[in-house]
């Protein structure tokens, strides 16, 4: 089946003091275009990831994050005296030149660098932990672009049922156009000639067929939705094959319309381009 672009996935593990966090999403883009944030300490995760990204995935832009978030409260967290000390000389000596300065607030203590300690993470022995979540992500981040390429294949079914319906209506408007011109050119060359000619209305209706004959193009439209209908249930990576189908529905119902016989058959035509832009549009979700 085929596959959406779009797509979100997390993964969380509790340790002591707090938990660690992976997320990975996905939009639509061209090309399969990788973007990781992540802290210094886990930078070597990149590459692996890359190369397992490159075989699970075609197209999209897709971002991975991670980190490590301490429990609220957790006491693990501490203060540094020795760093407060330092901190209260330099403040003092600071007044002591700008005797009508501000002191420093608890918030400012506590916001200076070092003051506030957090457990230090064994990254090496974490990294595998990340690479199993990684792994766990990128499944989830799958299945989710699974989920949403169905419920768009469901939308592109819709829209090419619909214009086949319309491709039926239009089929036998031509004929009968065309028996209406042989009528009206009968009915002309008796009022101006006092009789029809048949070798000159035979004439003249040969030149409106070859100009008015939609049937090839009526033909390759079916071709082209049956093909549509197959990739969408059958193909994976299916995005730039199916918008190259909407590129050859668009040009037949072009060519439809710029040889219409009635307005029926217009109408038919911009209905259907309508439908062909609207699957265009879901086109681009698809990977």
């Amino acid at each position: 089946m085929i596959a959406s672009m779009t797509g979100f996935a997390a993964v969380t593990r509790p340790i002591a003091g707090g938990t660690l966090t992976f997320d990975i999403k996905s939009v639509n883009s061209r090309f399969l275009d990788l973007v990781f944030r992540f802290p210094d300490e886990l930078r070597e995760l990149e590459m692996p990831l890359r190369e397992l990204l490159a075989k699970q995935l075609a197209r999209g832009k897709v971002e991975c994050r991670a980190g490590w978030s301490l429990t609220a409260g957790d006491s693990t967290e501490t203060l540094d005296t020795e760093r407060m000390q330092a901190l209260l000389r330099l403040s003092q000596e600071v007044q002591s030149v700008f005797p009508d300065g501000r002191g420093l607030s608890t918030s400012d203590v506590l916001r200076w660098p070092g003051v506030v300690r957090t457990v230090a993470l064994d990254w090496g022995t974490l990294l595998p932990e990340y690479q199993r979540m990684a792994t766990e992500a990128i499944a989830g981040l799958k299945e989710a672009r699974q989920r949403e390429g169905a419920r768009l294949a469901g939308l592109i079914r819709e829209r090419t049922a619909t214009m086949r319906v319309l491709v039926a209506r239009a089929e036998p408007l031509v004929p009968a156009a065309q028996q209406a011109f042989a009528d009206k050119a009968r009915a002309k060359l008796l009022e101006v000639m006092g009789c029809a000619e048949d070798e000159r209305i035979r004439q003249e209706l040969t030149l409106y067929a070859v100009r008015t004959d939609v049937a090839e193009e009526l033909g390759r439209l079916k071709v082209h939705l049956d093909e549509v209908d197959r990739v969408v249930s059958t193909a994976d990576q299916a995005g730039k094959r199916l918008d190259f189908l909407m590129q050859e529905l668009n040009r037949e119902a072009n060519t439809l319309g710029s040889k219409s016989v009635s307005s029926e058959v217009s109408a038919i035509a911009m209905e259907l381009k309508l439908l062909i832009e609207q699957i265009r549009e879901q086109v681009q979700n698809i990977e």
